[in-house]
């Protein structure tokens, strides 16, 4: 256990290291000038991959920033640098584009294979705190991350260098998907895993299909009802006008309602008269989250699945939404 002493000295390093890579944030997005629009330029025009590389910590970031970029609508992968120079250079293609992280900006692994990057004439974007290193001077763009000091207290270890690194490569990031006009959709399609992945699934993707949905006019009788409701054995059937647009559905709740409300005569009534109208429904392209929401909200177990005509393309329902892990 740490003395109350040590425990004040404790926070008191933590606030300090805090403040320290806050300044250097503050350092580095007071130097942002136009060499990170023209980053985001040359990023948007390639047709390839962004091949980030970077030794040691800077790798580390690199590797973040790769899988950041990837993940948000930018082809990209990292390299290690000292792999690139023993083969991996052939992972480039004539159509990338690379970016290279090192704070000193002369990082010896790196450093040997810039010539090799350049004689292929990819663009090369460079984050660096060197101005005047051998990767600013063979880079295309300088996107420089000048810090006053490190966090660590003996200055050496990558602290203050590597945060500002990082938040340059999510400044890049975020501004690339604005550009992009990235949405939540396009989010889903590389995130299909998980819980992260279940927020972004979409109704059509495990919604049953229109075979497998109870339909009848709007003129049907209760017998025909009965009959296709008990065939496709979900408990409800959607009602259709003239037109085969959704215009109501009729459950087994609407039945019983309408032998108390009839009696024997509910058999002579037509689907529009006992059925419940203004049904609730859902797009094709809503999230399935938030067709969960709805059937909490509204105590039902299914949702009908329509396009912008109001036809029904299929039914969305509750055991499946549990059967794909969602909780409703």
């Amino acid at each position: 256990m740490l003395s109350t002493n040590k425990k004040s000295s404790s926070l008191a390093i933590a606030r300090e290291v805090f403040q320290i890579e806050l300044d250097s944030i503050q350092q580095v997005m007071d130097s942002l000038d136009d060499q990170f629009e023209q980053a985001l330029e040359a990023i948007l025009k390639v047709k390839g991959r962004v091949v980030v590389t970077g030794m040691g910590k800077s790798g580390h970031i690199g590797a973040k920033i790769a899988a950041t970029l990837a993940s948000t609508g930018t082809p990209s992968f990292f390299v290690h640098p000292a792999e690139m120079g023993h083969g991996d250079l052939g992972m480039l293609k004539a159509d990338d584009l690379v970016l290279a992280l090192s704070f000193s900006g002369n990082t010896e692994e790196l450093r040997k294979v810039l010539p090799a990057i350049k004689k292929r004439n990819l663009p090369l974007i460079a984050i660096t705190g060197g101005k005047e290193s051998s990767l600013a001077s063979f880079a295309d763009i300088v996107l420089h991350t000048p810090i006053s000091k490190e966090a660590c207290p003996l200055d050496l270890a990558p602290t203050s260098s590597t945060t500002v690194a990082l938040t340059m490569g999510d400044a890049l990031a975020v501004a690339l998907m604005k550009h992009r006009d990235f949405k939540k959709e396009d989010f889903a399609q590389s995130h299909p895993l998980g819980s992260l992945g279940r927020s972004f699934v979409q109704v059509e993707q495990i919604m049953r299909k229109q075979d497998d949905i109870a339909s009848v006019s709007q003129d049907a009788d209760l017998q025909t009802v009965l009959e296709e409701i008990n065939s496709k054995k979900l408990g409800f059937t959607t009602v259709l006008d003239t037109e085969a647009k959704v215009i109501g559905t009729i459950t087994d709740g609407d039945l019983r309602r309408a032998q108390l409300k009839f009696g024997a005569d509910s058999f002579k009534k037509k689907a529009s008269e006992i059925m419940s109208s203004n049904p609730k429904i859902v797009s094709p392209e809503a999230l399935a989250i938030s067709a969960a929401e709805i059937m909490k909200e509204y105590r039902i177990s299914s949702l009908v699945v329509v396009d912008n005509q109001s036809k029904a393309l299929g039914i969305i329902d509750l055991k499946d939404m549990l059967a794909e892990g969602f909780v409703i």
